[in-house]
């Protein structure tokens, strides 16, 4: 891997209006502390795979009913994602991955009240994804709490909307790709042939993609490539499900991703959260 590229200082707002007033800078601030770490690098430490709970949000709700103690009856089922966010961030989750679908279907961040709730309970980096394909989008969810922005293939067909885009959030800008070759190659390109998954990966972090969340990326194929990437691309790769058990942690693990993304896997029980880190160690 190369040295870690230079990041703007921890003091850095996000740039809208909401955070030049005076009684909303020190949030903002807080909330670019937390986007650039402590240290002011963006890189991870090597060798380390976090373990992200995820949380669908709809309707300002978790679209899965978490159920902390499903296993011994005690406590009591919840979709609020704010308590869903904090019972993750007590077991030690570094960062919460929120998928906005109402968002997605619009367009545009469509939770942003759910998302300060959140960032309200939680001094812990917030990763929205859905919704946040332009510079604005991305502003608005920054305002509201999130730290860490996903946006589509859309977005990576368009040099120039991913330069804007990247304008705004710098390194904690993430591509979401789906890992399957098949599903890249019937997205409806711009250019005249599909790319391959490495390829397009190469080309985006050309530009200045530190970081991609990486769909369907557990079957052996792609874990192949995935290893691959690890090797060769100077950026942050996130797995996004696809392992429901301590052996599927593990080959994400060995194949060099930066961290795992667990949605449903985690809320429904499948795997507890301590389990999913043992396996990551």
């Amino acid at each position: 891997m190369t040295a870690s590229r230079s990041v703007p200082s921890t003091t850095r707002c996000c740039g809208t209006a909401r955070c030049r007033s005076a009684s909303t800078a020190e949030r903002c601030a807080a909330r670019a502390s937390r986007r650039w770490g402590a240290s002011g690098s963006s890189r991870r430490p090597e060798a380390r795979l976090d373990v992200i709970p995820a949380i669908d949000l709809e309707a300002g709700r978790s679209r899965v009913v978490f159920w902390p103690g499903v296993s011994s009856g005690a406590g009591a089922p919840t979709d609020r994602p704010d308590r869903i966010a904090e019972h993750f961030v007590a077991l030690g989750a570094p960062v919460i991955h929120l998928v906005d679908f109402d968002g997605a279907r619009r367009g545009s961040p469509s939770n942003l009240g759910t998302l300060g709730a959140i960032a309200a309970r939680v001094a812990t980096p917030l990763q929205l994804a859905g919704g946040v394909d332009d510079p604005d989008a991305i502003r608005l969810a920054f305002a509201a709490g999130a730290t860490r922005g996903v946006c589509s293939l859309a977005v990576a067909d368009d040099p120039e909307r991913l330069a804007a885009c990247l304008a705004v959030a710098g390194d904690w800008l993430a591509v979401g790709l789906d890992a399957r070759a098949d599903r890249l190659a019937a997205f409806p390109w711009r250019r005249g042939a599909a790319p391959s998954l490495d390829g397009l990966v190469g080309e985006l972090a050309g530009r200045g993609v530190r970081r991609f969340v990486l769909a369907h990326a557990t079957g052996d194929a792609e874990i192949g490539t995935l290893s691959g990437l690890a090797r060769t691309v100077d950026a942050d790769l996130l797995v996004a499900g696809g392992a429901a058990d301590a052996a599927g942690i593990r080959r994400v693990r060995d194949a060099g991703a930066a961290g795992i993304i667990l949605g449903e896997a985690l809320l429904s029980g499948a795997i507890d959260y301590q389990t999913a880190r043992e396996a990551a160690a």
